[in-house]
């Protein structure tokens, strides 16, 4: 197989597997921070056990939050934030208190204070460790919850018909605390208080029933590339990599054949013998031939033939002819016979001067 046949075949095979492995794994993408799937550090599944430990019933929620319909009976919902926050509830969030029912918030921006990292924050199930410097300044002291001298750390917004309970670290009861059981009692504590029916969004961390996938057009890949900027993507790749693959990376059109460059060997000659006298730093041979050729025009201008004359003859008849001192040609004729290197202003100006005596 040809070089460039390779290369093209293996460009097209490099694209296919790029654009199939982000094909595969965009519309499943999940955000596992916060998530009660996840067992990391950052994930909510030991605390998720610890509540079905407990006999707690908890539902995860994978649809969006206008959808949670409780059959006139109130519910919590928790939801723990990938992000930090604004304490602003979003419209779906009112609506879901406006019906009577609980939110709790985990993970919400406010500002750093002058308190330690690592604190014991006292609670009614006994010491809750915080590891955030973040307090919120603003909560009003009946409705702070956990919190220290430096603001609050959980509170609670009463509405009309529910309330809603902020937290400034999204950490409250992760994974990373299971050697730490109070945080996980402290917020079972905060979800179970009123007996209302327990949901955990996972919605938020990219978890999707099958039929909101469906009527989100994610049901399958070619409706989930329909939806995105991947489609128009997907389309031109495909154009490029059958351009490549039929084209074989050669130019459409007639071929050209290359001309081959007719070689002057004189010309040749020149240039390779001037490159090897040029290295060997001689250039007498130069002046020598240079001098020879500088003479025969000058014989010519004198009407004295084309065949090279000794230098007196030379001289007689230039004097003869021109009535000038033959000083000036005797220079110029005996630079030849110096046998020693010359350097090119030397020799440009020698050439400036027998120029000078063909214009006599």
């Amino acid at each position: 197989m040809k070089s460039s046949k390779r290369n093209a075949w293996l460009g097209a095979i490099a694209i296919a597997v790029i654009f199939i492995l982000s094909f595969i794994s965009a519309p499943t993408t999940k955000i596992y921070i916060g998530s009660s799937y996840s067992r990391a550090a950052d994930g909510y599944g030991a605390w998720y056990a610890y509540m079905q430990q407990q006999g707690t019933t908890i539902q995860r929620w994978q649809k969006p939050l206008e959808k949670l319909e409780t059959e006139k009976k109130p519910a919590t919902l928790l939801r723990v934030m990938s992000y930090l926050r604004e304490p602003d509830l979003l419209p779906d969030e009112q609506e879901w208190l406006d019906k009577g029912n609980d939110l709790i918030i985990l993970g919400v921006r406010s500002r750093v204070s002058q308190s330690d990292f690592q604190t014991l924050q006292t609670s009614a199930v006994g010491e809750v460790k915080i590891a955030t410097r973040r307090r919120y300044q603003k909560a009003k002291q009946d409705k702070i919850l956990l919190g220290d001298r430096f603001g609050a750390v959980v509170w609670q917004d009463t509405r009309k018909q529910g309330k809603v309970i902020f937290s400034t670290t999204p950490y409250l009861a992760a994974n990373a605390y299971q050697d730490d059981l109070n945080n996980f009692k402290y917020l079972a504590s905060l979800i179970t208080q009123n007996g209302n029916l327990l949901f955990i969004d996972e919605y938020i961390h990219g978890y999707k029933d099958a039929d909101v996938k469906e009527t989100e057009g994610q049901g399958n890949l070619i409706n989930y590339l329909a939806q995105t900027p991947l489609l128009a993507l997907l389309v031109q790749a495909v154009i490029l990599l059958l351009v490549l693959i039929w084209s074989q990376n050669r130019r459409f059109g007639q071929p050209k054949a290359l001309e081959t460059p007719v070689i002057d060997n004189s010309e040749a000659y020149i240039q390779a013998l001037a490159g090897v006298l040029q290295k060997a730093e001689s250039s007498d041979f130069v002046v020598e031939m240079l001098g020879k050729e500088e003479q025969l025009q000058l014989q010519k201008a004198l009407g004295l033939g084309s065949v090279p004359l000794e230098h007196q003859t030379l001289l007689d008849f230039w004097v003869e002819k021109t009535g000038k001192n033959a000083a000036e040609l005797y220079t110029v004729l005996k630079l030849p016979a110096r046998k020693r290197r010359v350097s090119q202003r030397d020799l440009f100006n020698w050439l400036a001067k027998w120029r000078t005596l063909r214009e006599f």
